[in-house]
């Protein structure tokens, strides 16, 4: 256990896809002495990245899950988190930067700050996460730093401040010179080991002074001590470095950094500034809901001698069980431990706790405020919290965003069927944003998603670990349901069958509501229906949220009010206001003008500006609405939004229009109403024909 907490530091590797975060993994891991022999992402050795252990991964050369590591530098502990870059794969970013302290950002020199930059960068303001960023890839043809920086300030928004300057560009990429030291750093040797340190050449002495006043007018704002320092020309390094850190951890200022991770250029000065700029886990401020004092606020402290707390932030299957990484908030834990699960109030014993290296693990004995570890043999779910006996406390859950993608699967034999099952519910476990349901009517396995990539890894993975092959319908879009106008009901639920009969009626009227799915408001004043059925109406109602009139999707943005109502003395009863209410559904339903909406995505396609015209057109034939176009040296990045329906095999259709050099990123934008042919086509290709029924 690492007693100096000022030592630690928790930080996640994110960007958009291909900038490089897994190569520039495993240059820290290799100058930091975790691994012996650098491999590439793809390798064509077959070895692959360090941190992709998956052989799909590897494979595909894409990070799919986050993977954790840990490593020391300048006589500091760093727990690192390599995450996905896919949107597909966003909740792996979500989660883990749910517990990170800090993180870097890395930025392509060519590309700049691309449409899951914009993601990322969303996701470490969800959780007020401090970061540096990388402008990774200066030795690429087209590479600009300075236009990533503005990029940084325009599109982020960020108080981008650049810390280096480089020493050749493309080609001729050298080094960094360090605007703070006033030095150029030069790294040779096999694999970039080697770092020289020199003055700057005369070439590029007036740009550094140049750029280094630039620095020091924007850090001197956070540091009254330095900006007197400036005034009077005696500004040192170590004042320099104490305002950048407090700019950073404010969240006020972001340093950037840049190098070439591939070519193994200025790695080394990242992981310094790592060590210097980005907070230690007790200088981040961590809350709880204490439970037992009605979800009252609580801040956590990382006292080793306080009560034991932490979350459990991402599960995965290892060869020994269910594997729990976790990250320690307050106290410590040790083997044989007892905790207990704050969702369950179940004890568990602590039986194996491991530090994680990629897919290989150490046993430790003990762990501390502020470390990532990983628990085995415990069963819970996402974002559970544990804590010790002595308190009652939850963490504050994190962000999952609802699947927009549906699949059937069926398992091609019975040996197939078996392992299905047990693939699925490790799958779900795993995966807050993957879900697997089993349609009612059909029959069939419905698996959800948050895009065709995240289904299709999940498909191919069943094949390979469980040996479950299954065949797959077509893609089906996560439709909703809503009504579009307000309308009055009145209804009454009655039935004689002998003995008590059943009575409820109810009166009021629906309308549509901006936000949420569903909302029940009780107005009925003098008792026309007893208080202990207005709960029975709200039920009856709610039961029917789940599947529409319209096409049999769940109805969303739906508030009801009750004002008037009757009940008989003794034929009233729970069923009986249920089932009065789920008719007054029926009844009203058509008449508040249900419509049908579709789930619009935001996508973002890059290319070389002489396809643009191409992949425009592309765009167009599928409903698409263009929303802004930035073009640089050549290359162009096309903002849409399009309906879901229409993208599927869009990878094929934009890669010929491009001769596969264009890319896209697509993520969920919002749920809006479809055109009114596509609405005929859908009720008559689902269309349940209950709202006809109900007409008669």
């Amino acid at each position: 256990m690492i007693s100096d907490l000022k030592r630690i530091r928790n930080i996640g590797i994110s960007a958009h896809i291909d900038s490089g975060k897994t190569t520039l993994t495993e240059r820290i891991l290799f100058y930091t002495k975790r691994i012996r022999v650098i491999h590439d992402v793809k390798g064509k050795d077959g070895v692959g990245a360090k941190m992709d252990s998956m052989e799909l991964e590897r494979e595909r050369g894409i990070t799919i899950q986050s993977a954790a590591t840990y490593c020391e530098w300048n006589n500091h502990f760093i727990n690192i988190i390599d995450t996905p870059g896919h949107v597909d794969f966003t909740i792996e970013v979500e989660r883990s930067l749910r517990v990170l302290d800090g993180a870097v950002l890395v930025l392509c020199a060519v590309a700049g700050v691309q449409s899951q930059s914009m993601t990322v960068d969303r996701q470490m303001r969800r959780y007020n996460v401090p970061r540096l960023a990388f402008i990774n890839k200066s030795d690429r043809t087209g590479a600009n730093p300075f236009r990533v920086v503005a990029q940084l300030r325009e599109k982020l928004k960020h108080n981008a401040v650049m810390m280096q300057i480089p020493i050749g560009l493309e080609g001729d990429h050298e080094g960094i010179v360090d605007l703070i030291e006033m030095k150029a750093h030069y790294f040779g040797g096999a694999n970039g080991d080697i770092r020289r340190v020199e003055d700057i050449p005369a070439s590029l002495r007036k740009q550094a002074e140049e750029k280094r006043a630039e620095m020091l007018d924007a850090v001197s704002m956070y540091s009254d001590e330095l900006m007197e320092a400036v005034l009077e020309d005696r500004a040192t390094p170590e004042l320099i470095h104490e305002a950048i850190r407090k700019g950073t951890i404010s969240l006020e200022l972001t340093p950037v950094f840049l190098g070439s991770a591939y070519k193994n250029k200025a790695v080394q000065p990242l992981l310094d500034a790592v060590t210097r700029y980005l907070p230690s886990p007790a200088e981040v401020v961590n809350e709880a809901l204490d439970i037992s004092k009605g979800e009252e606020k609580v801040t956590l402290n990382t006292n080793p001698d306080a009560p034991f707390v932490a979350l459990a932030f991402k599960l995965e299957e290892g060869r020994f069980g269910q594997l729990t990484y976790i990250r320690i908030y307050q106290g410590q834990l040790r083997k044989g431990d007892t905790i207990v699960n704050g969702r369950t109030g179940r004890d568990v014993r602590v039986g194996r706790l491991v530090r994680m290296h990629s897919d290989e693990m150490e046993d430790i004995q003990d762990a501390g405020s502020g470390d990532i570890v990983g628990l085995f043999g415990i069963d819970c779910a996402s974002g559970d919290t544990f804590t010790s006996d002595k308190i009652r406390y939850s963490m504050t859950s994190m962000h999952v965003p609802e699947p927009v993608i549906h699949l059937s699967i069926k398992p091609k034999d019975k040996k197939a069927q078996a392992n299905v099952g047990k693939a699925l519910q490790r799958f779900t476990k795993e995966d807050p944003t993957f879900r697997a349901r089993v349609d009612e009517e059909s029959g069939e396995t419905i698996i959800s998603g948050m895009g065709e990539l995240h289904l299709d890894v999940y498909v191919e993975r069943m094949k390979r670990e469980y040996a479950a092959e299954v065949e797959t319908g077509a893609p089906q879009v996560a439709y909703r349901e809503a009504i579009s106008r307000k309308a009055e009901f009145n209804h009454t639920h009655k039935k004689q069958t002998g003995g008590s009969g059943q009575y409820g009626r109810v009166a009021g009227y629906v309308e549509p509501m901006e936000e949420g799915d569903f909302e029940f408001v009780d107005e009925v004043s003098g008792g026309s229906i007893p208080r202990e059925f207005i709960s029975s109406v709200q039920k009856g109602f709610k039961s029917m949220m789940s599947k529409g009139r319209l096409i049999g999707f769940p109805v969303t943005g739906f508030r009801v009010v009750i004002n008037d109502g009757a009940a008989h003395a003794v034929d009233s009863s729970d069923n009986a206001f249920q089932a009065a209410a789920r008719g007054a559904f029926r009844s009203v339903y058509s008449s508040a003008r249900p419509q049908i909406l579709e789930p619009i995505m935001k996508v973002s396609v890059e290319g070389p500006l002489e396809f643009q015209g191409a992949f425009v057109r592309t765009i167009m034939q599928r409903r698409g609405i263009i929303i802004g176009t930035t073009e640089e040296e050549g290359f162009v990045r096309v903002d849409t939004e399009v309906p879901l329906a229409e993208m599927f095999g869009y990878s094929t259709d934009l890669r010929s229009s491009s001769q596969g050099k264009a890319e896209y990123t697509m993520e969920f934008s919002r749920y809006a109403p479809v055109p009114a042919e596509v609405h005929q086509e859908l009720v008559k290709k689902y269309g349940t024909g209950l709202i006809a029924e109900d007409e008669e």
